[in-house]
């Protein structure tokens, strides 16, 4: 059995685990498909989308977080607008949406996702969500960060290559893992596989553990196959080279799932916000212990412990 720990309670973890901890909080997709000013809609599935109630979740959120006063981030899984949003409102409505994450008081991250480039150019959105560069002037929307000594937070963008099947939506006639192959999903390219594998040997050498974000799901046990990362299996052969990640945490597929692979790693995908109905929510925060993970969810986030070796 993987060693997930759930339900619990953060004052169990508390006492259950080692010395000290820090707090960060998670919008799930906030806007996953999400936030546009436009009357609510459906999936090609038929199931419901709520757009402008999404903008509500999110204001809950903040509130939530700010009332626990001690959390030390917030990150949002991608998506900040939806696909379906006009693009003479676009802009606005990505302003909008930032303006609610900045109501936070402390930092906030981005991830981009699909839906996001749907309506903007690389150049135009990463300025607006404040994603951090490597100072060369290109639009690279990945990036690693260090909020204490023992862990690195590593995001991935799970669109550095799309679009080869530019005009198909439909998984129809692909078979298992390669239903994949559609223009909603996308892949790491092979510059920022560089870039991670160099990450990841420094954070074996820090001794820190790693927890990677992608807003594309990159284990095929936790998520619908059309939902993949192209290349989800080289970037997770990359991956599983280093015992110091501990767990992938995903959006894009808009409902809850869970794996724990051949090599130890934990992989949550998590529920979006778009599809929460009204009164509702989407969201949670996450104590982060020595060999624990513990995920405090809000309503249809199911609160989750992740634990490990080393």
């Amino acid at each position: 059995m993987p060693p997930l720990c759930s339900p619990f309670s953060v004052t169990i973890c508390a006492t259950t685990h080692i010395f000290w901890r820090f707090r960060f909080s998670i919008q799930i997709n906030t806007v996953k498909e999400s936030y546009a000013d436009i009357p609510d809609g459906h999936t090609s599935l038929g199931v419901p989308r709520y757009y402008r109630h999404s903008i509500l979740v999110l204001q809950r959120a903040v509130k939530n977080w700010n009332d626990h006063k001690n959390l030390n981030f917030v990150i949002n899984f991608g998506d900040i607008i939806d696909g379906k949003c006009p693009k003479d409102q676009s802009l606005n409505a990505v302003k909008k949406v930032a303006s609610e994450f900045e109501n936070f008081h402390s930092p906030v991250y981005h991830m981009i996702g699909n839906h996001c480039l749907y309506s903007f150019p690389r150049d135009k959105l990463l300025p607006l969500l404040k994603i951090p560069n490597h100072g060369d002037g290109r639009t690279h929307a990945y990036y690693d960060f260090s909020p204490t000594p023992g862990y690195r937070f590593v995001v991935l963008d799970g669109y550095d290559i799309k679009n080869p099947n530019s005009d198909k939506y439909s998984p129809e006639g692909l078979k298992g893992v390669d239903r994949r192959f559609v223009k909603h999903n996308g892949a790491v390219g092979n510059e920022q596989m560089e870039w991670l594998d160099n990450v990841l040997k420094d954070a074996t050498n820090m001794k820190q553990k790693v927890i990677i974000w992608c807003h594309v799901p990159l284990d095929p046990g936790a998520t619908s196959k059309k939902m993949l990362l192209w290349n989800y299996d080289q970037v997770m052969d990359l991956i599983q080279r280093y015992d110091c990640v501990k767990v992938c945490l995903s959006g894009h597929n808009h409902q809850e799932g869970y794996s724990f692979d051949s090599r130890g790693v934990h992989h949550r995908v998590l529920n979006a916000a778009s599809e929460c109905p009204p009164g509702t929510n989407a969201f949670g925060y996450i104590d982060v212990y020595d060999k624990m993970l513990s995920l405090v969810g809000t309503d249809r986030v199911k609160s989750t412990g992740f634990c490990f070796d080393f």
